[in-house]
């Protein structure tokens, strides 16, 4: 279970962060605060795994309660900025402090299940006891790093995609959307979006199967030629 700390000042939008947090599986609301000072006592006092943090605080900036969660001494954290804040300096000044996913505000349940989804599957692949080569940090970094990307369909992001492809190229055989979705952390419902884009795109080729009660499923494979282009 992946423990979150919400940082808002605005009551009402902290309860609609905390409803869709609810309907995630594998999170757990510990803490809402609403001040920067409170935020970084629940921290300390709660340890959580991710916090969601409003740029906007009424007592300090988000940006400065992000460099102290991530001051030398304190409980490692993982942060997601969940603001309204569109300028450029400050979303510079929040990847260089350490933001993992940069949420603007407004933004309906969909965008959020997409960055949260695509965290909880990065956290579940840097969790694995053993060592990586240089190819697979690179490709972790990246992830973390993916900019949004405009060719995309409306809902779909590129972390998360590349997620699904990474997962597609590692199988050893055509594989169902229920195993993309173990595979990778996200909801079969998820999974089967992404193998459909790509399957549209020509990225992924679909065959079908019948199970011994005759039921079709979709399977899906790599079309042949895909390389590492598809990252």
């Amino acid at each position: 279970m992946i423990r979150v700390l919400i940082v808002e000042d605005d009551f009402r939008v902290a309860e609609i962060h905390r409803a869709y947090l609810e309907r995630l599986p594998g999170f757990s609301v510990i803490a809402e605060a609403h001040t920067a000072a409170e935020a970084l006592r629940l921290a300390e006092e709660s340890r959580p795994d991710l916090v969601l943090l409003d740029i906007y605080l009424p007592d300090r900036s988000g940006l400065e309660v992000l460099r102290a969660l991530h001051a030398p001494g304190r409980h490692p954290v993982d942060v997601i900025a969940v603001t309204a804040a569109r300028d450029v300096e400050t979303l510079r000044d929040a990847l260089q402090g350490g933001v993992l996913h940069y949420l603007v505000k407004p933004f309906q349940f969909t965008a959020f299940r997409e960055k949260l989804e695509s965290y909880a599957a990065l956290r579940a692949k840097l969790a694995q006891p053993r060592e990586l080569d240089q190819s697979e940090i690179d490709r972790i970094y990246g992830l973390l790093r993916s900019e949004p990307s405009a060719s995309l369909p409306k809902g779909l992001s590129p972390t998360t995609l590349t997620l699904v492809v990474r997962a597609l190229r590692d199988a050893v055989d055509d594989v169902s959307a229920v195993d993309i979705a173990r595979t990778t952390g996200i909801s079969r419902v998820t999974s089967r979006r992404y193998l459909d884009h790509l399957a549209r795109s020509g990225v992924v080729a679909i065959s079908m199967r019948y199970g011994s009660a005759g039921r079709p499923e979709h399977r899906y494979r790599l079309a042949a030629a895909v390389g590492e282009r598809v990252d």
